[in-house]
């Protein structure tokens, strides 16, 4: 599985709830509201001010690990 910064955050909850804790490591708190499961990685990043490029990385390295 490789995750990419356009994809939504529900798609990658979906591949792996463990993803959550990550996603909260970069201020993403709010995963279960309606509206955030709809947003692009990419989006959730600059409204929290984090860098996307790290996040997927992390989430990347994560799914890489666990294969």
């Amino acid at each position: 599985m490789t995750v990419n910064k356009t994809m939504a955050i529900g798609e990658v909850l979906r591949m792996d709830i463990g993803t959550a804790r990550i996603m909260m490591e970069f201020g993403m708190h709010c995963l279960g509201c309606p509206h955030a499961v709809a947003e692009s990685l990419e989006a959730a990043c600059a409204v929290h001010g984090s860098n996307v490029e790290e996040l997927v990385e992390r989430l990347n390295k994560y799914f890489a690990e666990k294969a």
